[in-house]
């Protein structure tokens, strides 16, 4: 069978995650429509009779402000230097401009099989869709380009088997169960920030990281989960709150459910917001939240 690895490229917003996520048919990536939704470098496991695919999902590829953008940058980079093939995800409703062709032209340099999935085609001009793949054509754009959208599920199997036809021949690296490499209580933590960046506007959400003190599961199959939202100023928190709590309380309730939908058992869900003053620029603090972690 065909197996290997596949690191998931692209900018920020081009909609990897969501892609990822549709291909392997489960939510192994949180998602957002604001940048920076990825922070972590997350598999996904697609198993079929004659192929298994692992993508990684990667960071999109952001303008550093802090050491945690920094960090993330070098995710994507070590990812893109470790794998058999690389789907880089470009939005196609947003164009095709001079950065858009640098950035594909670099992971092209890498040597290894490319393709290019053009995304989001459901809500753009048909028309545009053969003048971008010219344009990346004349520029000297070679890598096979894959208009789909996952949202809308067009045009997936046939980017699926191009991705397999590019990796070579081997053991599923995954037990045919395993669909992503992340644990249950990483992902409670994701699907709490999920629910915080959909929730809040600005700078808020993107100066929040989540830690989970509890992960206890009862004889009757409830699941006890107790996690602190860390945020960078006294004002965010206040703000985290809401008056008399209702914000908290909306956006616990909502992660609540996704959580009980993953772990398809009951949670009983205690939140608690601290303050950490600018804790995306200290290395140990980073760490301490589980960034920086991975060599």
């Amino acid at each position: 069978m065909k197996s290997g690895y596949v690191a998931v490229i692209g900018k920020a917003n081009a909609g990897k995650s969501t892609l990822v996520n549709v291909l392997v048919g489960e939510k192994v990536a949180i998602v957002s429509p604001k940048p920076q939704t990825t922070r972590d470098r997350i598999m996904g496991v697609l198993t079929r009779e004659n192929h298994q695919i692992v993508f990684v999902d990667t960071p999109g590829i952001y303008r550093q402000r802090n050491a945690l953008t920094a960090l993330m940058m070098k995710t994507t980079e070590l990812t893109a230097d470790g794998v058999d093939a690389i789907l880089f995800v470009h939005d196609g409703h947003a164009g095709v401009g001079d950065d858009d062709v640098a950035l594909m032209k670099k992971y092209m340099a890498l040597g290894l099989p490319m393709l290019i999935a053009y995304t989001k085609i459901d809500i753009m001009p048909k028309e545009q869709i053969p003048a971008d793949a010219k344009k990346l054509f004349e520029a000297g754009v070679t890598a096979d380009v894959y208009p789909v959208s996952a949202r809308k599920g067009m045009r997936l199997k046939q980017l699926e088997e191009a991705v397999a036809n590019c990796l070579p021949e081997g053991e599923a690296v995954f037990p045919d169960d395993v669909i992503s490499d992340r644990s249950q209580k990483f992902m409670v933590a994701e699907l709490m920030r999920e629910k915080i960046l959909l929730k809040y506007e600005k700078e808020i959400p993107h100066g929040v990281a989540i830690l989970v003190n509890a992960f206890e599961r009862h004889e009757n199959g409830a699941y006890e989960i107790s996690l602190d939202i860390v945020c960078e100023k006294k004002n965010h928190k206040a703000i985290l709150i809401g008056k008399q709590g209702a914000a908290i309380k909306e956006v616990a309730s909502f992660a609540r459910q996704d959580m009980e939908k993953l772990l398809g058992a009951k949670v009983f869900l205690t939140v608690f917001v601290k303050v950490r003053e600018d804790w995306r620029d200290s290395a140990r603090l980073m760490k301490e939240f589980g960034y920086g972690t991975e060599e």
